[in-house]
């Protein structure tokens, strides 16, 4: 598959758009219902966190199939502020609800769910790049 592209603006609205360009994508090669499922959560949580924190305007997202290996890849690039969510520590799920810190759990659960997250910072731009196995 030749890697597609959408650009949204960075509204929370937006995410439902994102994930139905991406279920598009990925139908014809039948994921599992497991990946899918995990890929869904993991663009929720990228996209509102980029929305929420980043100030950006807008968001792309480049998606691609590596056909042999079935592993599919989405890049979120965004013109936002710095920031390598990657950074931050994983909190301490052995700790109950209310003594844990707000907030880094959406990104640890893409750590735990993806098969690799990536971070780079160039030309301005934050890129974020999520890997799943989809069979």
């Amino acid at each position: 598959m030749a890697a597609k592209e959408i650009t949204v603006d960075a509204a929370l609205e937006k995410g439902e758009e994102l994930t139905a360009f991406v279920e598009s994508m990925l139908e014809p090669y039948d994921p599992s219902p497991k990946a899918t499922v995990q890929v869904d959560v993991a663009i929720d949580e990228v996209f509102s966190n980029i929305v929420m924190y980043s100030g950006a305007k807008t968001v792309t997202v480049v998606a691609n199939l590596d056909e042999p290996t079935s592993v599919f890849s989405l890049t979120f690039i965004d013109k936002g502020n710095p920031y390598n969510p990657l950074e931050k520590e994983d909190p301490d799920v052995s700790l109950p609800v209310e003594e844990r810190e707000i907030g880094g759990l959406g990104i640890f659960l893409v750590k735990k769910t993806m098969d690799d997250v990536h971070y780079e910072r160039k030309a301005d731009q934050n890129y974020f790049t999520i890997y799943k196995k989809i069979k």
